[in-house]
């Protein structure tokens, strides 16, 4: 089966969940926009599937996926789909409905990070914001932060099949992939607040570590495919935003 992932060619975003996904598991993709235009590639061929009238369930806004007929959108929702695919979820009901709950709530999460720094609203520059912004990390950090992470932390506690190991079931699963990428995300964003609170979460540390041990996604890090964090993601660092 061919799989076709469409986002932004110059940031990991929302996209790095699938793209983690793929390359846990070796399984071929084409990160499309990433191609250079001659091949088909682009900004402009995102925009293509995005625009056109023919598509089915039109995507609202990357990353989506295309494989066959089908144009599936939103990351939880296509993690939910590639799961059982790539086996990544367990395939009794109870798993799969747990593991998109989790995901759902990562998503959750995502959106509070990227509205620290966007707090007034995405068009517009950070710098045209930089007062709310300060006052949404404050929230951010001394409550948000705190909850989501203790929310994690007991949910690989009380997931004794994996002795507290895995998010889902007894092996790795797209949730442990994303609670890794949310982890090294906070990491370069807050790096004085999240090592504040790391000693807080010694489980979410050690699937953190776990994951970035696994071969295929420590070669994947290593490659030129990890696209680096930068000012323009989910995850951006701003030193007057983090704070000790």
């Amino acid at each position: 089966m061919r799989y076709e992932l469409f986002y932004w060619p110059s940031i990991q975003g929302r996209g790095e969940f699938v793209r983690l996904a793929f390359e846990a598991t070796g399984t071929d993709y084409v990160d499309v926009a990433r191609l250079p235009q001659e091949q088909g590639g682009g900004v402009a061929a995102l925009m293509k599937v995005m625009q056109s009238p023919t598509t089915h369930a039109s995507p609202f806004a990357p990353p989506f996926l295309r494989t066959g007929e089908l144009v599936i959108a939103q990351t939880a929702n296509i993690l939910a789909f590639l799961g059982p695919r790539l086996g990544l979820v367990g395939d009794d009901e109870a798993s799969r409905l747990a593991a998109l709950q989790h995901q759902l709530t990562i998503a959750d999460f995502a959106s509070e990070i990227h509205d620290v720094h966007h707090p007034i609203g995405s068009g517009l520059y950070y710098e045209d914001q930089k007062p709310e912004a300060r006052r949404r990390a404050e929230n951010f950090l001394s409550e948000r932060l705190p909850k989501y992470l203790g929310y994690f932390e007991r949910l690989l506690e009380r997931n004794t099949p994996s002795e507290g190991r895995h998010a889902v079931g007894t092996s790795l699963s797209y949730v442990d992939l994303s609670l890794f990428q949310m982890l090294t995300g906070l990491a370069y964003a807050f790096p004085v607040a999240f090592g504040r609170i790391e000693a807080e979460i010694p489980l979410l540390a050690a699937l953190r570590d776990d994951v970035a041990a696994h071969p295929r996604i420590a070669a994947y890090l290593a490659s030129e495919r990890r696209l680096p964090f930068n000012q323009q993601g989910l995850f951006r660092h701003y030193p007057e935003l983090d704070s000790g």
